[in-house]
C-alpha cells in the first residue's frame, strides 16, 4: 500500500473578481510559483502537482519546473479538480492547497497532514485559527468553525458561530483556513456525495462531508491565512511580503 503524500494545487484562470490571479506577480514571481515553492517545503509532502484546465497556467507552472496535470474544465470546485488528478496518482494521502496563498506556512500544511498519518480512521482534516479581530466574527467572508472535544468539526458557517445570547459567556471563536487533507479513497468518493441544503445555503463545500455523516478533524494553528481574491488583496500581501521576505515560522497547536 502506498504511503505517499501528494500535494495538489488547483489553479484556474477564470475568476470573477480577479481573472488570472494565479499569474499575478509578487516580488517578480507569480503567485503560483510562490505557493508551489512553499508547499514543496512541507516535510510530509512527497510530490507537488499543479492541476489546471488552462494552458496559460500550465505554461507558467512548467516554466518554474512544476509538474502539471491538465484537467477537465467543467469542475465546480477545486476539490473536484484535485479528485480527478488523484484518481490517476499513486498516493495514500492527498493535500488540496489553495493556489492563491503565497505566504502559506509549510508547518501548517504538515500539521494538517499529521493526523491522517497517525490515525488511520481519519479521512479528512483541515485547519483553524483563533479569531483575534472581533470584526471577523460577523464578516461573512470569514468562515467560522466549531468543533467537539475531539477536535472534529461540528459545523462551518459564514455567520457568527457560536451565537452568544445576552449575558452568555463569550467563547473563543475560530476561523477556518481552507486547506484540506484527504485520504485518497475518500477523496475519490467526495465529488459523488450528495450536495445537501446546508452546503447550498452557505456555499461551503466542506459541509458536504458533514451532511453525509463524515468527520473532519480540525487542527488549530497560529497560521494567518492571506488569500488573494482581489487586486486589493494582492496589494496587502505584497506589503506583508516586503516587510519580511521570509515570513517567520508559525507555531502549531495540536491540542
Amino acid at each position: 500500500m502506498s504511503r505517499r503524500v501528494l500535494g495538489v494545487i488547483p489553479a484556474r484562470y477564470a475568476s470573477s473578481r480577479f481573472p488570472g490571479k494565479a499569474l499575478a506577480t509578487l516580488a517578480g514571481r507569480s503567485l503560483l510559483e510562490h505557493v508551489h515553492e512553499r508547499v514543496s517545503m512541507a516535510r510530509y509532502i512527497d510530490a507537488v502537482l499543479v492541476a489546471t484546465d488552462d494552458e496559460r497556467i500550465a505554461c507558467e507552472a512548467r516554466r518554474f519546473g512544476a509538474q502539471v496535470r491538465m484537467t477537465r474544465s467543467d469542475h465546480s470546485s477545486g476539490t473536484d479538480r484535485v479528485a480527478e488528478v488523484a484518481s490517476s496518482e499513486d498516493a495514500a494521502i492527498v493535500v488540496n492547497i489553495q493556489g492563491d496563498e503565497p505566504l502559506i506556512d509549510p508547518g501548517a500544511i504538515d500539521a494538517a497532514i499529521l493526523p491522517l498519518i497517525e490515525e488511520p480512521a481519519i479521512q479528512m482534516a483541515t485547519l483553524s485559527k483563533r479569531i483575534e479581530d472581533e470584526r471577523e466574527i460577523g464578516d461573512p467572508n470569514v468562515v467560522k468553525v466549531v468543533t467537539d472535544r475531539h477536535r472534529n468539526a461540528l459545523y462551518f458557517s459564514r455567520s457568527a458561530l457560536p451565537h452568544v445570547r445576552v449575558g452568555g459567556e463569550l467563547p473563543a471563536f475560530f476561523k477556518h483556513t481552507g486547506l484540506y487533507v484527504f485520504r485518497r479513497a475518500f477523496l475519490l468518493r467526495y465529488p459523488d456525495l450528495p450536495i445537501g441544503p446546508l452546503e447550498q445555503a452557505e456555499r461551503l463545500e466542506q459541509l458536504r462531508a458533514l451532511e453525509n455523516g463524515f468527520k473532519i478533524r480540525v487542527i488549530e494553528t497560529e497560521y494567518e491565512s492571506f488569500g488573494v481574491d482581489t487586486p486589493e488583496d494582492l496589494e496587502r500581501v505584497t506589503y506583508l511580503f516586503e516587510r519580511s521576505a521570509q515570513p517567520a515560522a508559525i507555531g502549531i497547536k495540536n491540542g
